[in-house]
């Protein structure tokens, strides 16, 4: 455990025991071991020789009486499990949630009723479309579950950070998967989307193209893992002790904002560091900067069900927060990280079916198929039906039932009942459970239609929703949007895809469709050619809004720089005077600074002080920043004018409209794009003269460390103009 965890560990240690965040740890720690100073085999015997097998002589043939050998190479062999069909690249933290508010009025379910109580959590983060190997800045989707291990068993909100998905319906779970895959012939291509399979089977689903907006967008290529929002996905129930019914939506709000990263940045930083989301979410929780969200849910009463002009029972729809408000009502924190990726990471069995009292589904045909499905893959992923007792998958409650054997069983049951009814297990009294008011209880839903194989006329709008969100995007969300259409569908092999593809598009916003198909060397799009081809509904709903202000990542977040990275770059001869407030004031304001300069070790500053260097140009790119300060000092400034790397390294973190600071002589290094101490700069960009420190007076450094503060807060400066003729 490093010394960060430990001091958590300590610190939950302190919190009174009443408030259950600890259980899950304590039970973990029944299971957790440390590695003595000793090797023994699997049965306990201690190995006096781990180099070295058994052999007939030193130059002799190896013995196949060595069972020592045999058991390391057997075990070794079959250390590998079947990895996710989906979601298989994945990372994941402990942590704990804490109501604000009973939410008595709704539900029954015991973790959403004591403020005081917290509830321990496991969040697994994921990509949807990538193997275990692939890098986390790709293009898609991510997956946000949640364990909650609460005093009624596990509550699993297994959901994305997109509020709606592809397909309306199970049976074409498959086909979606087997399209966005690689291709089956060749392998290829890992974790993306943008191959012929994919945008064919899109292409003709209509009903997917609202989420192929959010695909497209932003939202598909986080900044971090940290600054994401989640979603149910589906509409559930909330059930009252009353048995009252009301639907749900469930909303996962980060404290630090909802922010992206550019597709040129993704692709950059997959080259660099594959683990960048992994990596930051694991470094954010060992500093102490413990990730929050809020929970929020809508709710819809049952007699409401059908007026909001859309049905609720569509995954492909979402209901606007100006239509039904978001209301928070609870709090997520990470806190710890695992201590064993595979036995919790890897290992962690989610499904949408575990539920607990209070919490109900709907008939989303989506989420009925997910209630089969997740059971099915854990027992063949897991090795069998006994996946439940692995130790990160484990109830902190008690739990029993009559099942019994199978593979991996690890709970010794005693006495001879492993039936219901029976008397031999209770004195000679029957136990019967046979109808009780007790527990788990399913919404008495009246169901009396006829058995068919059909879709909902009410799930027929595909267009309206996927215009909504496009409408609510910043000028430079529109523009991410449009860029993204474009490389995808320029990826494509067969053009007669990609003019399906835009003539889809034509029916959610003409000049949109336009734009993408300008340089895919197709025709105009054809909102009448889409409109005749089997799948297509010519059907729309009236929305009482155009725009949803809630959908765009614009202006998201508390307006802090807490855990933003800032670099800074140094040479021998920096001014080390002028750039310590600016310092102080950053990491005082919560950022993370790393010195970058041209080797490790230290520089010299102008006055012979020793500054460490953290990290190099050449093992650091500026993609894994998100501001880059260049400090005062004349030769520090000429040194690093003359490294290509430093200069790159300003102008790709400009073309990519982070916030830039340069203090006296370090404007150079923006000199290729004529900027100057005494020019207008350019938004996001913070030119100042050299500071005066003289007795130790800081106030002009202070006042550059407030504007760089203020432009690193904003995230992006989208609207930076020119930023496709930066030479980086």
């Amino acid at each position: 455990m490093t010394p960060q965890n430990k001091a958590a560990a300590g610190r939950r240690a302190g919190t009174k025991a009443g408030d259950g965040s600890n259980a899950k740890q304590q039970q973990l720690e029944g299971f957790t071991v440390e590695h003595p100073p000793t090797l023994t085999t699997n049965q306990g015997l201690q190995i006096p020789d781990n180099h070295n097998s058994l052999k007939a002589g030193v130059r002799g043939p190896t013995l196949l009486e060595d069972f020592i050998l045999r058991e390391k190479i057997t075990h070794f062999d079959h250390e590998r499990i079947p990895e996710r069909a989906v979601h298989a690249r994945g990372s994941a933290a402990h942590g704990y949630f804490q109501v604000y508010k009973s939410m008595s009025q709704f539900t029954c379910a015991d973790f959403l009723q004591d403020p005081d109580a917290k509830t321990p959590v496991f969040v697994r983060f994921s990509t949807v479309a990538g193997s275990r190997g692939s890098a986390d800045t790709v293009r898609d989707v991510r997956g946000f579950a949640v364990k909650f291990y609460t005093r009624e068993g596990n509550y699993d909100l297994v959901g994305n950070n997109i509020p709606v998905f592809f397909i309306q319906d199970a049976m074409k779970f498959p086909d979606l998967i087997h399209a966005v895959k690689p291709e089956p012939h060749h392998e290829m291509p890992q974790a993306a989307s943008a191959h012929d399979t994919f945008w064919d089977f899109a292409s003709l689903m209509p009903e997917s193209t609202h989420m192929l907006m959010w695909a497209m967008s932003d939202r598909a290529i986080p900044r971090s893992l940290r600054m994401m929002e989640g979603f149910g996905v589906h509409t559930f129930r909330f059930i009252n002790s009353r048995g009252e019914s009301h639907f749900v939506k469930f909303h996962w709000k980060p404290r630090l904002g909802v922010h992206g990263l550019l597709w040129d940045e993704a692709q950059k930083i997959a080259g660099k560091d594959a683990d960048f989301h992994r990596r930051d979410l694991w470094e954010a929780i060992e500093n102490g900067d413990f990730p929050e969200w809020e929970l929020g849910v809508q709710i819809i009463p049952q007699d409401k069900e059908h007026s909001l002009g859309f049905d609720l029972l569509d995954p492909t729809k979402l209901i606007p927060e100006e239509m039904v408000p978001v209301q928070k009502i609870g709090k997520l924190v990470l806190n710890r990280n695992p201590d064993n990726f595979f036995a919790e990471t890897e290992q962690v069995a989610f499904h949408p079916g575990h539920v607990v009292p209070g919490i109900d589904f709907s008939n989303d045909p989506l989420l009925q198929g997910r209630l089969f499905s997740y059971t099915d893959t854990q027992i063949s992923r897991l090795g069998g039906a006994n996946f439940h007792e692995l130790p990160i998958n484990k109830a902190v409650c008690p739990f029993h039932n009559m099942q019994r054997d199978g593979m991996h069983r690890q709970t010794i049951a005693r006495g001879q009942v492993a039936y219901e009814p029976n008397t031999l297990g209770s004195g000679g009294a029957e136990f019967r459970v046979d109808g009780g008011s007790n527990g788990f209880q399913s919404f008495p839903e009246e169901i009396d239609p006829p058995k068919v194989r059909r879709r909902s006329p009410s799930f027929d709008d595909h267009f309206t929703q996927a215009r909504l969100f496009f409408n609510s995007q910043s000028a430079a969300e529109k523009e991410h949007i449009v860029a993204a259409f474009r490389f995808e569908l320029s990826k494509l092999e067969v053009p007669a895809i990609r003019q399906r593809m835009v003539d889809n598009l034509a029916h959610v916003d003409e000049k949109l469709a336009r734009r993408v198909a300008e340089p895919l060397g197709i025709g105009e799009p054809d909102a009448k050619a889409a409109a005749g081809r089997a799948g297509f509904r010519d059907h729309r709903i009236a929305l009482p809004i155009d725009e949803s202000p809630a959908l765009s990542m614009a202006d998201t977040g508390d307006g802090s720089i807490r855990t933003r990275k800032i670099a800074i770059l140094v040479a021998d001869g920096v001014d080390s005077a002028s750039l310590k407030p600016i310092r102080d004031a950053l990491e005082q304001a919560g950022a993370q600074c790393k010195v970058v300069g041209p080797r490790l070790g230290t520089v010299a500053s102008a006055s012979r002080r020793q500054i460490d260097v953290d990290m190099t140009f050449a093992n650091t790119p500026s993609v894994m920043f998100d501001a880059v300060l260049v400090p005062a000092g004349s030769d520090s400034a000429a040194a690093l004018a003359a490294i290509g790397d430093a200069v790159h390294f300003v102008l790709e973190a400009y073309k990519h409209c982070k916030a830039i600071c340069t203090v006296g002589e370090g404007v150079q290094l923006l000199s290729t794009l004529g900027i100057v101490a005494d020019s207008d700069a350019p938004a996001g960009v913070v030119v100042a003269a050299t500071p005066v420190t003289n007795l130790g007076d800081a106030t002009a450094a202070t006042q550059i460390a407030h504007d760089f503060i203020a432009a690193i807060a904003k995230h992006r400066h989208w609207d930076r103009a020119n930023i496709d003729a930066v030479p980086a």
